[in-house]
């Protein structure tokens, strides 16, 4: 199969401190730019901060809405890690270990842009529990 790339629209308020925050913080390459929208390349990814006037208001946790990447390097994984607290952006949740010592042991941080929209960034042990290992039930935090 062809590469196929992730979409993803989310709002924002201001394009400038969104520029500032997404390519000088997290590292992505800006695209096509209008007075409406910034197009951003996330790990060749395409995400497109579109401008709103209606309030943006911060979740009270990780759900139901937040988006982010997979790692399949765990190297990589600890770069962003170690250039998202080089660049002092906010965490969310602060990296961790989630079910450390299971099939669907995973490490995780979350930041939090200054839209208040949420991203999660994982590198997990075992490839085959990002979609598999269906024997196991748990999936993220909640109790």
């Amino acid at each position: 199969m062809n590469q196929v790339l992730f979409h993803l629209a989310f709002p924002v308020t201001d394009i400038d401190q969104t520029k500032a925050y997404y390519v000088d913080g997290l590292g992505c390459v800006a695209g096509r730019e209008n007075k409406h929208a910034l197009i951003l390349n996330l790990y060749g990814h395409q995400l497109v901060a579109h401008m709103t006037k209606e309030p943006l208001t911060l979740q009270r946790g990780i759900y139901p809405r937040h988006f982010g990447l997979i790692f399949s390097v765990e190297g990589d994984w600890e770069d962003l890690l170690k250039r998202s607290q080089q660049r002092q952006l906010l965490f969310f949740e602060e990296a961790k270990h989630r079910f450390v010592g299971s099939p669907l042991e995973h490490r995780a941080f979350f930041l939090e842009d200054p839209f208040h929209n949420l991203m999660e960034f994982k590198y997990y042990r075992y490839p085959e529990a990002i979609f598999g290992s269906p024997e196991y039930a748990q999936i993220g935090d909640r109790n």
